[in-house]
């Protein structure tokens, strides 16, 4: 056992009241950001969002400014005009907010591949259009971002598997060389 003197001890004790008051500035320093009060999720056209239903009610019960809102997101959402787009608010406690706007859902992109207007109500009995593999790797590329896969052959199942299920079959075997 290692034995100090008393000029030691004082020089460890100042640097430990030192490293121990770093510390807690840096508790404070966390402490400042932004608290979360929330998160919501909606599903808006772009360069369409009005205070009407449902971004009005949505917003207007957590004390967001839905104006703020709408003006933010029609400026950003310019270039995809109509086209149905995620976006996630998140919210704080002092009533500001940020928000990501996401890429257009696999099924929307999925329907105008095809051409149709909708699915099928069954199907696994009534197919109502097809697509090919080539506009699969399409919308996968394009939804990257927002799935949850490593790889684009990946995510063209997961595409391709939206597609089944609302009653659109995919031409054609999976390519070899994705």
């Amino acid at each position: 056992m290692q034995r100090f003197t008393m000029q030691e001890r004082n020089e460890l004790d100042m640097v430990f009241s030192v490293v121990c008051a770093k510390k807690s500035k840096f508790k404070e320093l966390r402490t400042m950001a932004k608290e979360i009060a929330g998160q919501i999720k909606l599903q808006i056209k772009g360069g369409a969002a009005n205070p009407s239903p449902p971004v009005g009610p949505a917003l207007g019960s957590k004390g967001i400014n839905i104006m703020e809102f709408c003006k933010q997101f029609n400026a950003r959402t310019q270039a995809s005009a109509g086209k149905v787009l995620p976006v996630v608010i998140t919210y704080y406690a002092d009533k500001s907010f940020d928000f990501v706007v996401k890429t257009s859902p696999a099924a929307v992109q999925v329907l105008e591949a095809a051409k149709v207007k909708s699915g099928s109500g069954e199907p696994n009995r009534r197919k109502v259009a097809s697509i090919t593999w080539e506009q699969v790797k399409e919308i996968a590329q394009d939804k990257m971002p927002d799935l949850n896969c490593f790889t684009l052959a990946s995510a063209m199942r997961m595409v391709a598997g939206t597609a089944r299920s609302m009653g659109i079959t995919v031409k054609g075997e999976f390519p070899e060389n994705v």
